[in-house]
């Protein structure tokens, strides 16, 4: 799929009461998602096709991956969903944890926004917080690594 298909398609997603939009072609998939009031972000799967010879192709619009974890000693809290990270239950709250907060297992430390739900994550290990590894606001992959307790 070409930039210039990509971009209308990107376009005509924020212009339009459309919040999610995919579509799969031989290239690969493509997945347009409009978050609440931001720009939207755009997944792309590529697969590789079989090809008699080599052709230019031009770069893949790919959304930013996280950064990867350094080799960090202690148990790593997994984002369980895609969606938006939140540190505190609400805007100018006191956020849930900081580095050297004290956790329990089962203990609320972030809220996950995905599709207009609030998703309070909890703890799965006790222990203290070491690292926050995401931004407030900042998109999350499934799986992504979000604190690091000790």
């Amino acid at each position: 799929m070409d930039l210039r298909k990509l971009k209308t398609l990107i376009d005509l997603v924020s212009e339009s009461n459309v919040s999610e939009l995919e579509i799969t072609e031989a290239e690969g998939k493509v997945r347009i998602v409009k978050g609440g009031g931001a720009a939207p972000v755009m997944h792309q799967v590529v697969t590789p096709q079989p090809q008699a010879a080599p052709q230019p192709v031009a770069a893949p619009v790919v959304a930013a991956s996280p950064a990867p974890v350094e080799a960090a000693t202690g148990h790593v809290v997994k984002s369980p969903m895609v969606g938006t990270f939140y540190r505190s239950a609400s805007p100018g709250a006191k956020p849930f944890i900081e580095i050297g907060s004290q956790v329990k297992e089962g203990e609320t430390v972030c809220i996950i926004e995905a599709m207009k739900i609030l998703n309070e994550i909890e703890t799965d290990k006790s222990g203290t917080i070491s690292k926050i590894l995401v931004e407030n606001g900042q998109a999350v992959e499934y799986g992504q690594p979000l604190f690091i307790i000790e």
